[in-house]
């Protein structure tokens, strides 16, 4: 072999190793900077949550917090299912659903807001300006549908989350859940 035959094997060595030593110090820079955009341990906490609902009795709700806001899982009595399924869906300010579970088309009968018909699970926060909405129950009716009312505007939803009247454009949201059991549902 000649001398420069093996000088430019060896440039050409330095070459490829350089630019490798480059790209491998890139990616080490880069790397800090792509990590802090992931989400933080209690980021991660907060996206999903397991609710015991053993001990809810029919008509009763119980609130948890989920991603930071209200999350309603409420028990409903056969009549509070029996007038949900009653209300025509053409009569409603919001047509939608807005169950996560669901197509972003499907319409807001009570079937499609809920998983069983017994237990309605709602983000509790109104659609107009997002204050959180107090529940109706036999001993403290709020509002003229026996859901929730929201004091600051006057926004009343029913039985199932679906807005009746007042200046909120939409349904109450129903979050991803599902039931892991008879007694535990995963929300998130």
């Amino acid at each position: 072999m000649t001398a420069t035959t093996m000088d430019g094997t060896r440039r050409d060595f330095l070459y490829v190793a350089s630019g490798a030593m480059a790209v491998v110090g890139a990616a080490a820079t880069a790397w800090p900077f792509i990590d802090q955009m992931n989400p933080t341990a209690a980021a991660l906490a907060m996206a999903t949550t397991e609710i015991d609902i053993a001990s809810v009795q029919p008509g009763q709700q119980i609130v948890y917090k989920w991603r930071g806001h209200p999350l309603f899982v409420r028990r409903r009595t056969p009549a509070e299912i029996a007038s949900s399924k009653a209300v025509d869906v053409s009569s409603l300010p919001d047509p939608l659903a807005r169950n996560a579970n669901k197509p972003d088309s499907a319409p807001a009968t009570d079937d499609e807001r809920v998983i069983k018909s017994e237990w309605l699970v709602l983000i509790g926060v109104c659609t107009h300006l997002g204050c959180t909405p107090t529940v109706s129950t036999p001993a403290s009716p709020e509002g003229e549908y026996g859901g929730w009312l929201c004091h600051c505007h006057g926004s009343q939803y029913d039985a199932s989350g679906r807005i009746r009247k007042g200046p909120a454009p939409q349904n109450l949201a129903v979050p991803p859940y599902a039931f892991l059991s008879d007694t535990r549902i995963k929300v998130g």
